[in-house]
């Protein structure tokens, strides 16, 4: 688990691809303080883990699932990529609930400056959409943002110059890619009302005279 508060951003060292997946090594400093083979990771959205970890980077092992569903699968070496180590349960929780599963890749359409933030528009796929709201938040690329709109095809972000300048969100450019994530909390939200409408409610017994008698009250 997540919250989308990215703490460094790294890059992509070398990729070895093979039929049984990929290995990452990622160039980081910040995070390696506390980082420890087995630990979980937030690479640009997508939960990986830590399987080997050295003085200057660390390395993970990505599976064809996971290459197929996210960017992780056509980004080049050199590519920055957002970092966030998964966070202790007593730490301040800022963002929001993210799990690291990748639900589909969106792409940015439009980039216009705000005042002082840089608005994006972002393509995303229907099942994706379908759980955005406006003011509700998405994890785009490991950061939690907040949707400002939301239309057939698309959801508009703004990003502050904080996030811009210690996310890759201010490398991004139009026809870019992105990892996305909708809202944990709209996904159960929509199971559980599924499940409550394959309850058909039991129809109240009709209380008559041949009723009692069968229940020996007559």
């Amino acid at each position: 688990m997540f919250s989308g508060i990215v703490e460094e951003i790294g890059a992509i060292q070398a990729i070895e691809k093979s039929l049984a997946g990929a290995k990452f090594s990622i160039v980081a400093s910040l995070i390696l303080d506390d980082l420890k083979v087995g630990d979980s990771i937030s690479v640009s959205g997508a939960c990986l883990t830590a399987s080997h970890v050295g003085e200057t980077g660390f390395s993970v092992d990505v599976s064809t699932e996971t290459l197929h569903c996210t960017t992780l699968g056509t980004i080049p070496v050199g590519t920055p990529v957002n970092l966030e180590p998964a966070p202790k349960l007593d730490a301040r929780m800022g963002g929001h609930l993210v799990t690291g599963h990748v639900d589909g890749i969106g792409m940015l359409r439009a980039r216009q400056q705000d005042g002082n933030a840089v608005q994006l528009t972002v393509e995303a796929p229907e099942e994706i959409i379908r759980y955005c709201v406006p003011k509700g938040s998405i994890t785009v690329d490991g950061i939690s943002l907040t949707i400002n709109a939301v239309s057939e095809r698309s959801i508009a972000v703004a990003i502050i110059p904080h996030t811009a300048k210690v996310t890759t969100m201010g490398l991004k450019q139009i026809g870019n890619t992105v990892n996305l994530e909708s809202d944990l909390i709209g996904k159960y939200v929509e199971r559980l009302l599924q499940g409550s409408a394959a309850l058909t409610p039991k129809s109240a017994p009709m209380i008559d005279r041949e009723y009692l008698q069968k229940r020996g009250l007559l």
